[in-house]
């Protein structure tokens, strides 16, 4: 068992700051495991609204929850909507007998309720599947491979967690979405997800898939914001600044997990992930949340011109904007990009993340780290 000390700290962190927290995340991301640690599945503060006899008792949830006293966990709360306004009146007691951690599946819903029903008293926090801090550097090929779902990254043998994969997006489609009051053909999702997938790591062009699937660009588009909103893609928005140059506006779009990706594109191997096509896109999309984890960046971006000029990832942090290549190279060497970019962007630094072996500089301002380096070392370079 992989122990999620971080998750575990901020959640307690969160709750010491505010009179209620939600943890949100995909389904089958370990939410539930993790709020067991804090609050005994047996104990009368833990209600779990997919146990009949949770919504049974939650029939009258102000009188159930007024008395409790403590940490209250609420699981699979976007299935009772209707206890956001009674969570506000409970939030709002002086002094404050009992403080909420309420866990849900991410729904576009769930988060319009609760930032409306709950606003200035609640804290949000993003739960996603494994990352390298959590299962240690030695394990990023099995990461990257199998993706970051629990039950994906810990089972047996690769074909077990392929076949989970396989189960976990079909269910997901058929009833997940249906659950979070997503009505649309399954089969038209999936044929989305798929086309999707083998646009990975690119800028978003909603035309070829508008086409391909028979329908209108904007449908698309609001299929692509359904993805992102149950965070099962992630559209990586472009930085601005006030230059000459013409910059991209369109987003540009992942999977995820990666190991969800590659059972879009029937890669059950690492060396399978190796030969294909998208080899290069699948590693940049895999570090790229890796460091959006571990660094804990809130806004990331990508930045590029209508000539060419492209740096994969960008961020503030401490009022410093900062850079990441990702190059799947030996050894990488300055490149236009990096040049125009510490020019017109004025960046602190710029790191070059690669898979090979040994740290070096590029440029007084660049760094060429090894993949290996970013659980320890790459934090050193961004502050």
């Amino acid at each position: 068992m992989i122990e999620r000390r971080g998750y575990i700290e901020c959640i307690k962190n969160a709750l010491a700051r505010s009179r209620a927290v939600a943890l949100l995340g995909p389904r089958q991301s370990g939410k539930t495991t993790l709020a067991r640690k804090l609050v005994d599945i047996h104990s009368p503060n833990y209600f779990d609204l997919e146990d009949q006899s949770s919504l049974i008792a939650l029939a009258d949830p102000k009188g159930i929850l007024e008395p409790l006293k403590g940490l209250v966990v609420i699981d699979e709360v976007q299935q009772r909507p209707d206890l956001f306004p009674v969570l506000r009146v409970l939030l709002d007691r002086n002094p404050l007998p009992a403080k909420f951690l309420i866990l849900g599946s991410a729904s576009p819903d769930l988060l319009r309720q609760s930032s409306e029903s709950l606003a200035g008293r609640l804290e949000l926090i993003e739960m996603g599947g494994f990352d390298l801090s959590e299962v240690g550097q030695k394990k990023n090929p099995q990461l990257w491979l199998r993706g970051g779902f629990p039950l994906s990254f810990l089972a047996k043998n690769d074909a077990d967690s392929f076949t989970w994969r396989k189960s976990f997006i079909k269910t997901f489609l058929e009833r997940d979405l249906r659950e979070q009051g997503i009505e649309l053909p399954s089969v038209t999702l999936h044929r989305f997800w798929a086309m999707l997938a083998n646009s990975h790591g690119q800028i978003w062009n909603a035309a070829p898939i508008a086409s391909s699937l028979g329908i209108s660009e904007p449908t698309v588009r609001k299929y692509l914001d359904i993805l992102t909103g149950v965070f099962m893609a992630r559209q990586l928005h472009p930085w601005h600044v006030n230059i000459k140059k013409r910059q991209v506006k369109a987003p540009k779009v992942y999977i995820r997990d990666t190991g969800i990706l590659n059972s879009f594109l029937e890669l059950k191997t690492e060396a399978e992930i190796l030969r294909h096509q998208t080899c290069g896109a699948s590693w940049e999309g895999f570090v790229i949340e890796q460091l959006i984890r571990i660094l804990g960046i809130d806004h990331p971006y990508f930045w590029a011109t209508h000539q060419g000029a492209e740096i994969d990832l960008v961020f503030n942090k401490g009022g410093r904007m900062y850079g990441v290549e990702i190059k799947r190279a030996d050894a990488p060497t300055m490149t236009p990009s990096m040049r125009i970019a510490l020019e017109d962007l004025k960046f602190e630094r710029i790191a070059v993340i690669y898979p090979g072996e040994k740290r070096y500089a590029i440029h007084k301002k660049i760094d060429a780290v090894p993949f290996n380096e970013i659980i320890g070392g790459i934090k050193g370079i961004f502050r």
